[in-house]
């Protein structure tokens, strides 16, 4: 891996995970950054320790916001590459590689994990959404995206000055899809696999969330 890439790994209340997180990402990146949703736990001291670069909100503020620190970041350093991964273990660090390879092979500005070559584990209410959200925002950007609301993701440096996010929560990661593709970058996908944990609850909000994305999507469609 010749080009510099940083990790980051937004973070609410996960010190009981984010450690071995960091610790098997380190050794794959240049830089591991933790941004802490304003955690009211551990998560910040526990990231600290793990050898992690960590970026504190006051307040938690919503992934979205996160993902914009993150970026911030990003476009401060002389990294080529971001990576991003949850902070509760169900994305696999190893093939933060794969990822790279594809943004290399392909010339692609942002790479995303496809969860949907192999479904098995995954909730039938959460495939067929991932299924619909994925065809409506493969079509709002005019490319092909398998598995648009997974958040193991590559952007290249090119494409952050093409994005001018507005949204605050899990919808971002669509709108960033969005924008980049209507600004001319390539998209590009690899297989990933997600690891189920018993016992883990996703934050996503289905209904809650899922009126944030048909909002979304209305707002591009016009």
């Amino acid at each position: 891996m010749t080009e510099r890439t940083i990790a980051f790994i937004p973070a609410y209340n996960e010190a009981a995970r984010v450690a071995a997180v960091v610790a098997k990402t380190r050794p794959l990146v240049n830089e591991v950054v933790v941004i802490d949703d304003g955690s009211t736990d551990d998560t910040s001291a526990v990231a600290r320790a793990a050898g992690a670069t960590v970026l504190r909100h006051a307040q938690n503020r919503g992934k979205g916001v996160a993902i914009a620190t993150a970026l911030e970041f990003f476009g401060k350093s002389d990294a080529e590459f971001a990576v991003f991964l949850d902070a509760d273990g169900q994305h696999d660090a190893d093939e933060i590689p794969r990822l790279v390879e594809t943004a290399q092979a392909t010339g692609a500005c942002i790479v995303v994990g496809s969860r949907m070559n192999d479904t098995i584990g995954m909730p039938l209410m959460r495939r067929l959404t991932n299924r619909f959200t994925s065809w409506l925002t493969g079509y709002l950007a005019q490319q092909r995206i398998p598995d648009s609301q997974c958040g193991f993701r590559l952007l290249r440096r090119a494409v952050l000055a093409d994005l001018r996010l507005t949204t605050g929560s899990f919808e971002t990661e669509t709108e960033m899809l969005i924008q980049a593709a209507r600004a001319g970058h390539k998209l590009a996908s690899v297989p990933i696999r997600t690891i189920y944990r018993e016992g883990r609850h996703s934050r996503i909000r289905p209904c809650r969330d899922t009126i944030r994305f048909i909002q979304l999507a209305v707002r591009y469609w016009r």
